[in-house]
């Protein structure tokens, strides 16, 4: 009986003993499998495989994928529309941590065993947890256009929470401290540190302010630009961090006070004078005023606090008055929930931990109206049955 006619793909047996399988693209190009195969039966498996794909419109060209990661790594950063910051970042990662194991090897040959390889050495290597993190989100997020470009049919970073950046939790200034660091820093930054602890804005937010931006009769700033801090010391006006960073943040009544004397002592005197400025007047930059902050923080009698920790306490307190997530977005400046719902969480276990201190006076109080008072249920003295003498 004569065997079935191919209607897609041809197989050939080789000198081997083994057999190629190929056939022809939509592209009008022959395309061999990429490997031969022990039996006529797996070849034509192959050979279906490819005509379902097709079938479905499910077919990639094998060849598109074959262009070297660095190259296409570096089109994919310059195609974006990024932050000065953000690109420099981005550059940095790729040349220091994923071009020197990638940067040669074709897109469609980076495996996942070869992604796993390169995240190990790393984290051998100490390149810190941080850094493997972001270059890990990084190379996911190329293969990731990747496969949109259909260049490659799967991203090989399967890696589950490979990306996630797990920072030590930082500590959180109290009341007290806030206003011991604002009194021991230099004068003209004591409103920088009290905005900072309060109203929970970040460093290139506070630096951006301009007198226009504060309204002390209604009480609020408002956050509109911020100043970022280039690796080569360069400085750039940029829009806020998200697009939610663009925000009005009002102001606790009890440090308008310091904001208003400082606005009279420090700031430039324009409309658009910028708020914070140096002794010298220029904008302050962040390595100086690191070394008046560490000098205040020594002066108050507190370790281990970063200025950056102060937006902590400004989020905790405002978590602590019982806002609503959309609430604590708004005031923070985050496009997403999670972190409000950090803080939310921090300020629910603060609560939890009052009532287990309340539970324990109640439970304190109750034993002690337990206990039988002295003289209680004492029979008189005297004869049973009889009367006293």
């Amino acid at each position: 009986m004569a065997g079935k006619r191919r209607h897609f793909g041809r197989v050939r047996k080789l000198q081997s003993g083994r057999y190629q399988a190929r056939y022809l693209g939509p592209d009008g190009q022959v395309r061999p499998a990429p490997e031969t195969f022990r039996t006529k039966k797996d070849a034509d498996d192959w050979l279906a495989d490819k005509q379902t794909e097709l079938r479905r419109g499910d077919w990639h060209d094998p060849d598109a994928g074959k262009v070297p990661f660095g190259a296409y790594a570096a089109a994919w950063i310059n195609e974006r529309e990024l932050t000065t910051t953000t690109r420099q970042l981005y550059g940095s990662l790729l040349r220091h941590h994923l071009e020197p194991t990638f940067g040669a090897v074709n897109v469609a040959e980076i495996s996942p065993p070869l992604v796993r390889r390169w995240r190990a050495d790393k984290l051998a290597s100490g390149t810190g947890p941080t850094t493997v993190a972001k270059a890990y989100a990084l190379l996911r997020a190329i293969m990731g256009t990747a496969v949109a470009d259909q260049m490659i049919r799967r991203n090989p970073c399967t890696i589950k929470g490979a990306s996630t950046v797990h920072t030590p939790e930082r500590p959180t200034a109290t009341v007290q401290e806030v206003y011991d660091l604002a009194d021991a820093i230099q004068p003209r930054y004591r409103a920088l540190v009290l905005m900072a602890g309060f109203l929970g804005l970040r460093w290139g937010e506070l630096i951006g302010l301009q007198r226009r931006d504060v309204d002390l009769e209604h009480g609020s700033v408002r956050v509109r630009r911020a100043v970022a801090e280039l690796n080569n010391g360069q400085r750039q006006i940029k829009a806020p961090k998200s697009a939610a960073g663009k925000r009005t943040v009002s102001i606790p009544a009890a440090i308008i006070p310091d904001i208003r004397d400082h606005l009279s002592r420090y700031a430039e005197p324009e409309a658009d004078g910028r708020v914070f400025i140096g002794s010298k007047g220029a904008t302050p930059r962040r390595n100086h005023f690191n070394r008046l902050w560490h000098r205040a923080c020594d002066k108050a009698g507190i370790k281990g606090l970063h200025f950056h920790d102060l937006r902590h306490t400004g989020n905790t307190l405002a978590a602590s008055t019982g806002a609503s997530t959309r609430e604590l977005m708004s005031r923070m400046g985050h496009s997403t929930a999670r972190a409000a719902l950090i803080y939310q969480h921090a300020s629910a276990d603060r609560d939890r931990l009052i009532a287990d201190a309340l539970s324990a006076l109640v439970d304190k109080a109750r034993r002690k109206s337990r206990k039988p008072k002295k003289n209680q249920d004492r029979k008189p003295k005297g004869h049973a049955g009889g009367t006293p003498d």
